[in-house]
């Protein structure tokens, strides 16, 4: 929804605060605005106006004189505000206003009142606050510069050049200077030992669709990521009959080298089925390579795989908001939740196979999540997230264990997730979707974007800069020269120790080929559109 950027503290140049405001200025192209407090602290939000289009200006001020700056949703504002928040006066009808009342009301403690996606900043004379969502589905960092002033920002690129250090605000947390960092969210399924929810097909399906329901809040067009895997594909179907009874058509969008990649061709299936207004987007390896230095300065990240699917998804999302659409829904989490990744099926043991999905759960804020926001918010355009909704988490981690692992159902992953929609009486999709094996997004659009990428990022790349790497970036070293060429590039913006630190490589487990490419794991079906259901009895 924005860009947020707070300094606290006194004697920062307040043009300069706006100027650095400004690098996000892609995050919210409908307004900007800034409040300097008494104290010399100074908050900047650039805006994208999705709810509230007339009144909804940030920086917010409460009843008195605390303010607040806010990126995000919060999907349960009206429920706040008619109940906990009745007794205090709201000068907009934006869902943020409720962030800086619940403070005046509770202090520090209220993050876990807020249902949403949400990264915040509140400054109340000395006293602030900041806080980001149990996911990290919003991006947040901190940082301190020589004068002990503290940042919060949106995006890494407007403070690198002005702290000394700096950081990734952990999701689930708030800070304030009295407490440091606080863990507000903690989750039973954090422990194995809870993984012990006897499997309820209904309950995993409606609890899915409520958590899409809440993500078509909007006062401006919605879209969908229709990659044709499962995911994407549940998140359209739900979102299409939603629509369909306030008399809307959903906007479905693809991405892939030609009508022939795998994703193109499996999306074309399940939006003809659907009723979707589609809309194919094709692109060529040379138009990707072109892109590559402004997707990594985007993104702020140099790990292979975010590199290797964040080129498709900035092409795609820059042509969704030509089209005029601000908010678009995403599958991103499933195969973290369900053990949906081709490698989970080589998992020793059921405990290690739970560490594992809850593991990456918590750290898909350092890779896909951090992916899908900021390639969609590099062109304006909001991603949301269904399956990371909290009460989805709560119900489909927790499920037992033996439930949801691949070798239960003969090696075909996700197999409850499609279970809970294979509804013959009213299918939500068609069987060789609904059944279609997990395809990784970089893969989906075709399989000659990465094999050709690589080729084309071993031609920029010597034997000898390979071999000094570990000498030029001793932190994080590039093993491969794909991943040297994306660190060069990586540096080129973020020379900073502390910039490369806020990066976590994506690593596939119990698999002898360690590229994150989903066709680097034995059990990839070899064709582009092939069906696992034939593989299982349900």
């Amino acid at each position: 929804m924005s860009g947020l950027l707070a300094v606290i503290g006194k004697g920062k140049d307040p043009q300069l605060v706006q100027d650095l405001s400004k690098r996000m200025s892609h995050r919210g192209p409908d307004e900007r605005d800034f409040h300097i407090m008494e104290n010399g602290s100074i908050i900047c939000h650039e805006s994208l106006s999705i709810i509230d289009l007339k009144s909804g200006k940030q920086p917010i001020q409460g009843t008195n004189k605390a303010w607040m700056v806010h990126d995000g949703e919060i999907y349960n504002y009206q429920e706040l505000k008619d109940t906990v928040l009745k007794e205090h006066t709201f000068r907009t009808k934006s869902d943020s206003e409720v962030i800086v009342h619940l403070y005046e009301e509770f202090g520090y403690d209220f993050c876990n009142k807020l249902d949403g996606d949400f990264a915040f900043v509140i400054i109340d004379g000395d006293n602030y606050i900041a806080g980001r969502d149990p996911i990290g589905v919003k991006p947040l960092y901190y940082g301190l510069d020589e004068r002990g002033r503290i940042y919060f920002s949106s995006e890494m690129k407007s403070i690198a050049d002005q702290c000394k250090s700096f950081s990734t605000f952990p999701p689930g947390h708030y800070y304030t200077g009295k407490t440091g960092f606080v863990k507000y969210y903690r989750p039973e399924y954090e422990d194995y030992e809870k993984a012990n929810q006897a499997l309820d097909l209904d309950l995993i399906r409606n609890t899915f669709i409520e958590a899409t329901r809440k993500r078509l809040m909007s006062e401006v067009p919605v879209g969908v990521l229709l990659s044709g895997g499962l995911d994407s594909s549940l998140i359209s179907a739900i979102a299409t009959r939603l629509l369909a009874g306030n008399g809307k058509k959903l906007h479905s969008f693809s991405v892939g080298l030609d009508a022939d990649a795998p994703d193109n061709v499996a999306a074309r299936k399940a939006a003809e089925f659907l009723g979707t207004e589609h809309h194919e987007i094709h692109f060529s390896v040379e138009e990707g390579v072109q892109i590559l230095e402004k997707v990594i300065y985007h993104i702020e990240t140099y790990d292979i795989i975010s590199v290797r699917s964040g080129v498709p998804m900035y092409l795609l999302s820059k042509a969704i908001a030509d089209k005029g659409i601000k908010v678009i829904l995403s599958g991103e989490g499933a195969d973290e939740i369900f053990g949906g990744h081709l490698y989970f099926r080589n998992a020793p043991s059921a405990e290690e196979f739970q560490d594992e999905t809850i593991e990456r759960v918590q750290k898909l804020f350092t890779a896909d999540l951090l992916r899908a926001d900021k390639t969609t918010m590099a062109h304006g355009l909001e991603a949301r997230i269904p399956f990371l909704d909290s009460a989805f988490l709560d119900v489909s981690i927790r499920i037992k264990t033996e439930e949801k692992q691949p070798k239960t159902y003969d090696g075909v992953e996700k197999c409850i997730l499609r279970q809970a929609f294979d509804t013959p009486e009213d299918p939500y999709l068609p069987e060789e979707v609904l059944w279609r094996q997990k395809e990784q997004f970089s893969d989906g659009v075709g399989y000659k974007w990465v094999d050709e990428l690589i080729e084309y990022c071993a031609a920029q790349v010597s034997d000898e800069q390979l071999a000094g790497a570990n000498i030029e970036f001793p932190y994080n070293s590039p093993t491969t020269k794909e991943a040297y060429f994306y660190r060069s590039i990586f540096h080129k913006y973020y020379p900073q120790v502390s910039a490369a630190q806020t990066v976590r490589k994506w690593i596939p487990k119990w698999q002898e080929n360690q590229d994150p490419s989903g066709r680097a794991n034995a059990a990839h079906l070899k064709g582009n559109f092939e069906t696992v259901k034939s593989e299982i009895a349900v």
